[in-house]
């Protein structure tokens, strides 16, 4: 049975020169959460703006391999067309309309609705979901705070009804209260409201904490997957990533700067 999303061996290049990803393959199922793990340049943004269409808007373009959602081909469709398809992307950095009220905003998130009365109605979940953004809807969302801002990026893609949702970062800035409180919504999302989760992410203890797949990334390239259970077993994830020795002791992350030299991913 095939995925709702496979990304097959694709390669994506910036300005017909840079060469980002590599033969990159991924996919996800219907209903789960995937994480995607990895340093600072290895290419997940680029991976998360692949399936959505937004390397058109950057001077990128997939010149090889696919991405199929539903069974469909969609690495040459515009980014309109993909929401529509039911994949949205919530960027990383929060990217709000600051000069918007936050209901102007989820107003602009369900363009895609065509009855009013239905998105009066979806207005309505994510303020059931984000109790918080109700409370302040008439601000404009450039006068919120960063958490704020990140549940209302969250549930602007909601209003899209999406079946897919790409999540960039989502911890990035916030204090450890609000990260749990975003995950424990994360997950919300994908049991109650039935929406997949492919999911980009540093903070690899809480990605793999909600997820059911993990990936890890290198270079523009996948090096390993696996579940989520096993992958918290892998003693190079448990070291990279997790900041744990082969004895369960914490390592800091510059003392593991090696690992690029070492290459264990690949044997």
């Amino acid at each position: 049975m095939e995925p709702l999303l496979a990304v097959n061996n694709i390669e994506v290049i910036y300005h017909n020169v840079i060469l980002v990803l590599k033969g990159m393959s991924l996919s996800v199922d219907e209903g789960r959460i995937v994480a995607v793990l990895g340093n600072n340049g290895a290419g997940k943004t680029t991976t998360l703006k692949a399936i959505s269409g937004l390397l058109k808007s950057e001077d990128g373009a997939v010149t090889d391999g696919q991405i199929r959602f539903k069974g469909e081909r969609i690495d040459r469709k515009y980014p309109e067309e993909i929401v529509r398809k039911g994949i949205f992307q919530v960027m990383e950095g929060r990217r709000v309309f600051e000069d918007l009220t936050i209901e102007e905003n989820l107003v602009a998130g369900g363009h895609t609705n065509r009855s009013r009365r239905k998105m009066r109605e979806d207005i309505q979940k994510v303020y059931v979901m984000f109790p918080r953004l109700k409370t302040r809807k008439n601000v404009l969302a450039g006068y919120i705070s960063g958490g704020e801002q990140q549940m209302l990026v969250i549930g602007r893609g909601l209003m899209s009804i999406p079946t897919l949702m790409l999540l960039d970062e989502p911890s990035m800035g916030l204090s450890p209260l609000l990260v749990s409180e975003i995950f424990k919504i994360i997950q919300r999302i994908n049991q109650e409201e039935k929406v997949s989760i492919l999911l980009v992410e540093q903070n690899a203890r809480l990605a793999l904490s909600i997820a059911n797949h993990g990936y890890v990334m290198e270079n523009g390239r996948i090096v390993l997957d696996d579940s989520v259970e096993k992958l918290k077993e892998n003693a190079d994830v448990r070291e990279f990533y997790l900041g744990l020795t082969e004895v369960g002791q914490k390592k800091s992350y510059r003392d593991v700067k090696h690992y690029r030299r070492r290459k264990r991913w690949l044997t």
